[in-house]
């Protein structure tokens, strides 16, 4: 269940608390719950345009700013008195969360297409998931999966259910690039501070996974172009070497988009010469068939190549459920 960013601004707390917050991170559904249950502090959250009230980029700017961990009492009080700090930070920065474990489930579809492979990622923040290739994998019930050079420091644990395709080699990834309308670099600290604020406050092994792969990514960083997925996509297309294989993919990025604009990037994506990977809210692309007779969690993914559902997927990249053929 996911709701949208015109709903009341209770309802979007109440809802991440009971969906998204909910089973992964208790301090944020505490403080979800009391902001929806608190005119006050939703008062104030209205201060912002409505893209800007999602609870997951107003705790991220708390936190950024020094929010206290603890009660929601506590929250509030520092809220209000730190607002004009936070206002400012929700309104410079955007939910760009850069989880290097979605590669987890990214390297089963990858499997697919015929190497080798050009990467192009829409809304790529910093890149940290252009780099499958450079990780490590632990599926449960299959051997570690580590690059072509050996075991990487990052490593990926994913619970894998169904006939997940876990291959025996990562991709050959000899081309990586993406688009991002403000994009991060992890070699600058404030960048780098952000992406850190974005991990849920009890993901410890997710910020350790952050500073690990940022290290990775800082030693070769990867081609980033600044703009809007819609108007770059085509053209940095044409970069890509003679004899790759394009894949563009996206994990929780389209969600962000209006109907019309999400309609416009699945015909120009279609349109392009190689394959479309996708990994977005079940409602968000409405002419994929969603498979509801796979069990799944209210929070899961859909994961869809060229338009077809492959698995439901963790949005941290924690679990993969792949679905069986009709």
């Amino acid at each position: 269940m996911s709701v949208d960013s015109g709903a009341p601004t209770a309802e979007r707390y109440r809802v991440f608390a009971d969906v998204e917050a909910h089973g992964m991170s208790a301090a944020y559904e505490t403080w979800a719950l009391g902001v929806a249950g608190d005119p006050g502090t939703i008062a104030l959250i209205d201060e912002l345009p409505s893209p800007k009230r999602q609870p997951n980029l107003v705790f991220s700017a708390a936190r950024c700013q020094g929010a206290p961990m603890g009660p929601y009492h506590v929250f509030r009080e520092w809220l209000r008195a730190h607002w004009v700090e936070v206002r400012a930070t929700a309104l410079t920065h955007a939910t760009q969360t850069n989880e290097a474990a979605r590669c987890a489930l990214h390297v089963p579809a990858l499997a697919g297409p015929e190497g080798p492979i050009a990467l192009l990622e829409v809304g790529a923040s910093a890149g940290l998931c252009l780099y499958p290739d450079r990780y490590s994998y632990r599926y449960g019930g299959h051997p570690q999966l580590d690059p072509a050079t050996g075991p990487s420091p990052v490593v990926i644990d994913c619970t894998a259910s169904g006939p997940v395709p876990v291959p025996d080699r990562l991709p050959e990834v000899v081309w990586r690039g993406g688009i991002d309308l403000n994009p991060l670099d992890v070699r600058h600290p404030d960048d780098l501070a952000w992406l850190d604020a974005l991990v849920w406050p009890e993901h410890d092994d997710r910020r350790a996974r952050l500073r690990a792969a940022a290290a990775i990514v800082a030693a070769d960083p990867p081609r980033i172009v600044t703009g809007d997925l819609n108007d770059r996509l085509v053209a940095l297309t044409a970069e890509l070497p003679d004899g790759a294989t394009l894949v563009v993919f996206h994990t929780v990025v389209l969600m962000y988009l209006d109907q019309p604009e999400r309609d416009r990037f699945a015909e120009t994506v279609q349109a392009l010469p190689g394959h479309w990977l996708s990994v977005e809210p079940r409602s968000v692309l409405p002419a994929i068939r969603v498979r509801d007779d796979v069990p799944n969690d209210g929070s899961d993914l859909v994961l869809a190549l060229d338009g077809v559902q492959l698995a439901w997927a963790q949005p941290h990249g924690r679990a993969i459920r792949w679905v069986p053929d009709p």
